[in-house]
């Protein structure tokens, strides 16, 4: 590359001042918009030519001639890649060439935290600015892309995995959702589906139970143990009694103002589990791999109740009376105790 720009220095040289003058512009940092940033599309299949007039356009290169000049040092007229491009400083026309040879595309940088609902999923959507909320939740509607693994899916509930997404600043609802689907179905692995198999529970099953995991306990080394605690309430009929199920119930029903009374334990529906036996009919949140993987390995344990410590842990026990004894230290005093000192 020096030898090559020694050579056209040499060049440009003899041809006169008017080139020469060309030739160091194409080192010179340039800046030709007013804005804090210029953003450029390049498009599938554009030519040379083409992106070269976009950047000439949006004022990222100063014209045609330093274009040209810029792309023959560089090489890279056959190197460049489709996509869209940020521009915040002045920059040589070697270094914009050598940016998008690169393929330095802009993305934006998303994250879905582990148990969000569609619904929630769908405002973090809206606050990067890819679109309403209600467009995410109308292609999370869409459940044909999960209907090999699980024919009964209504919609995507329990199915876009939670993670970190680099996106193109135009990506709609529906690329999105469809790479959030495909990032769990790799999570998913064949281990864990036959896993689930082996415990005579379909994907939908699994799934739904790691929703519940993932919404009842954040500390990783609990989450086997939650998930063996509700296998074992369903290995042996026992109601879950889960209360993220009710929540999530009144979510669907426009009904929940942010706290949980006792009467709302009894409200009807199916996703009620202190009314209806067994699991709900389908995830409440989505699970991330760890929680995932839980409910394929619920932990060795015969745990069948467990109460919050009030610190993000819990306190397991397998008879009522133990538990009783839980929820009398951990809950009934510990709130008894804090409306005394709140008192003072």
């Amino acid at each position: 590359m020096k030898k090559l720009a020694v050579l056209a220095l040499l060049i440009l040289a003899a041809a006169g001042a008017p080139a020469y003058r060309l030739y160091v512009r194409v080192y010179e940092p340039f800046r030709g918009y007013s804005a804090p940033e210029q953003f450029v599309d390049i498009p599938p299949g554009a030519g040379a030519t083409a992106i070269g007039e976009r950047l000439i356009a949006a004022g990222v290169v100063r014209d045609e001639a330093t274009y040209r000049t810029a792309l023959w040092l560089s090489g890279d007229a056959r190197r460049m890649k489709a996509g869209e491009y940020r521009f915040d400083e002045a920059m040589a026309p070697l270094a914009v060439l050598g940016k998008i040879a690169r393929g330095e595309v802009y993305v934006v940088s998303v994250t879905f935290p582990e148990g969000l609902t569609i619904a929630e999923m769908s405002k973090i959507f809206e606050s990067h600015g890819f679109g309403p909320a209600s467009a995410f939740v109308a292609a999370a509607k869409d459940a044909s892309v999960v209907h090999a693994l699980d024919p009964a899916a209504p919609d995507l509930e329990g199915y876009l995995f939670p993670d970190t997404y680099a996106l193109p600043r135009r990506t709609d609802a529906s690329r999105i959702v469809r790479l959030m689907v495909e990032r769990f179905e790799k999570v998913l692995t064949p281990e864990l589906r036959a896993a689930a198999q082996a415990r005579g529970q379909s994907i939908r099953q699994i799934v739904t139970l790691a929703s519940i995991v993932e919404k009842e306990t954040a500390r990783p080394e609990e989450r086997p143990l939650v998930a063996a605690a509700y296998a074992n309430r369903l290995r042996i009929g026992m109601g879950l009694q889960c209360d993220p199920t009710v929540i999530y119930a009144l979510q669907r029903a426009g009904r929940y103002t942010g706290n949980l009374r006792r009467e709302d334990l009894t409200f009807d529906s199916p996703y009620n589990t202190y009314r209806y036996p067994g699991l709900p009919p389908g995830p409440i949140a989505a699970p991330g791999k760890a929680s995932l993987e839980a409910a394929a390995h619920p932990a060795a344990a015969d745990y069948l109740y467990f109460v919050s410590r009030n610190d993000g842990s819990h306190e397991f026990a397998r008879r009522l009376g133990e538990h009783n004894r839980n929820v009398q230290k951990y809950q009934i005093r510990f709130f008894h105790e804090k409306r005394l000192h709140d008192g003072r």
